[in-house]
């Protein structure tokens, strides 16, 4: 059980954004598999999100939706439909521009693509559904990244954002006994982060960066995700909570 269901109330449902593939695929199919209610998987492009349901149970329900935009919020607050929300998980965004660029024009607008994609779909997906948050016991889990303490610059400094936005709310929701934590995930692997910039000497590069040279699955990403999602883990918020295989204490 997670969230209100330990309330003692009829389970309410969980959202995951950024559903489709990777990370977001993995914490939905355990939530699916974990849980009684509904999970609303959501993501911004309707051919990954096809089929995902048929892969990961009925209770599985997709909502295509461009979250950083508000109409893409209402969309999910729509399909909710005024039930309580267990667990929301902020996993939709990505290094929108990954070129370092000089030139100013550039510059502003690789800033504000990565602010865009990394910022708005948490913020705005969050202040959407609170009213609607289990209280007590909603959870609230953001996925972040190690990026936010060492970049690149404009995604890592999107990403950063994420850690006072979060304990801010997190402070605000303790009252109601609503835990608000971010996972901050290094290098990992069979994910579409890299897209056709995947090699095997990046991956080579980026599994070096940790001491036990390799990157996380995401499965273990999931999987602390949903520890943070769960009963268990009501005594722990305003957290950033790093999963990269000591690659931060090695100085990688």
């Amino acid at each position: 059980m997670t969230g209100a269901e330990s309330a003692g109330g009829a389970p309410g449902v969980a959202v995951v954004s950024g559903a489709a593939t990777g990370i977001g695929r993995a914490i939905t199919a355990r939530l699916a598999a974990s849980r009684a209610g509904e999970v609303i998987a959501v993501g911004r492009r309707s051919d990954r999100l096809a089929g995902l349901a048929d892969r990961l149970g009925p209770r599985v329900v997709v909502v295509a939706a461009d979250l950083s935009e508000p109409d893409g919020a209402r969309r999910v607050l729509a399909a909710v439909a005024g039930r309580p929300v267990d667990i929301l998980v902020n996993n939709a965004g990505g290094n929108a521009d990954p070129h370092r660029v000089q030139e100013l024009d550039a510059l502003a607008e690789a800033w504000r693509a990565n602010l865009h994609a990394n910022v708005l779909p948490a913020v705005l997906l969050t202040h959407a559904l609170l009213p609607l948050l289990a209280r007590p016991g909603g959870r609230i889990v953001t996925v972040g990244s190690v990026a936010a303490v060492r970049g690149p610059a404009t995604y890592g400094g999107a990403k950063a954002a994420l850690h006072p936005w979060s304990a801010e709310l997190a402070a605000q929701l303790a009252g109601d006994q609503i835990t608000v934590n971010v996972v901050a995930p290094g290098y990992v692997t069979d994910t579409e982060f890299y897209g056709d910039r995947m090699s095997s000497d990046l991956h080579a590069d980026r599994s070096r960066r940790s001491p036990m040279n390799r990157g996380a699955t995401p499965e273990e990403v999931a999987a602390t995700v949903c520890h943070l999602a769960g009963p268990e883990a009501g005594f722990i918020t305003g957290q950033v909570v790093h999963i990269n295989g000591g690659a931060l204490l090695a100085g990688r």
